[in-house]
């Protein structure tokens, strides 16, 4: 089973839509997909129409039942997406709550490591949604994982949250014991606007070892998937904005993994 992870310090960069792309392509293409939404704020979730504020058992569930010393199988926590091969475990707005409890809690850092480990014959891939913000629930994704998709809007401001991304992952990375692949994807590409085209430069020019050669670019399908809950492999297999998910699948999925950042972080 591959784990991935999909994170950024910077909110809007298209998070949640690479975790639902990807997921979809990989479903479409005959594997099974778990998505895991760990983001309090539960946009993964709503995207398939469960409701984050109402929902009784998410993956807020393993974290509480780690914390009661209590065995829970996370098989029960699993939901349907109604795209084949496709499935979730959602988010709860009561994530928000770990950070405040974790200094009273020990051994929150595993969680869903552990309780991805115990699923491990079930999925051929995990693909994780986090918050943008380093905390438990990040902590926990990056120790989850074998590879970690950082999506980075083509703007200006989102520069600045990616070299501060990379700069807490060469922090936390210090304590892991295993490798970890990570690649920059440049997201909201417009060709037509020169502060786009001016970014993807920067971005190129300032951390050409670790980004993706191609971009995902501006598409109105996305929004109309999203509208309609259903993953944009299954939505809309043609969008040029998937065909763009399409060849990033594909780099990821070579035998020669993007840079590694055990190097980075020394």
């Amino acid at each position: 089973m591959k784990v991935w992870t999909v994170a950024n310090q910077k909110g809007g960069v298209g998070k949640t839509t690479t975790a639902v792309s990807l997921g979809g392509l990989l479903a479409a293409w005959g594997f099974e997909t778990l998505l895991v939404d760990i983001d309090p704020h539960g946009s993964l979730t709503s995207y398939f129409r469960y409701d984050p504020d109402a929902i009784e058992e998410s993956a807020f569930s393993l974290f509480k039942a780690a914390a009661k010393k209590e065995r829970l199988d996370p098989a029960s926590l699993i939901c349907e997406t109604g795209s084949e091969g496709l499935h979730l475990l959602p988010a709860s707005v009561a994530l928000a709550t770990l950070d405040r409890q974790a200094g009273k809690l020990d051994g929150l850092g595993l969680v869903l490591k552990n309780a991805l480990d115990r699923l491990s014959d079930r999925f051929d891939y995990v693909l994780i949604d986090c918050p943008p913000m380093l905390g438990v629930l990040m902590v926990n994704a990056l120790a989850a994982c074998e590879r970690l998709i950082i999506p980075v809007q083509t703007e200006f401001l989102a520069l600045k949250g990616l070299e501060r991304m990379l700069n807490t992952l060469k922090m936390i990375l210090r304590a892991r014991k295993t490798d970890l692949s990570y690649i920059v994807v440049p997201t909201f590409f417009d060709m037509r606007t020169r502060a786009s085209k001016d970014s993807l430069r920067t971005l190129r020019e300032t951390w050409p070892d670790c980004m993706w050669d191609g971009v995902i670019p501006v598409d109105t399908r996305f929004r109309e998937a999203s509208r309609a809950g259903i993953p944009p492999a299954f939505f809309d297999p043609r969008a040029r904005g998937l065909k763009a998910y399409e060849q990033l699948l594909e780099t990821l999925q070579r035998a020669d993994a993007p840079h590694s950042l055990a190097g980075a972080a020394g």
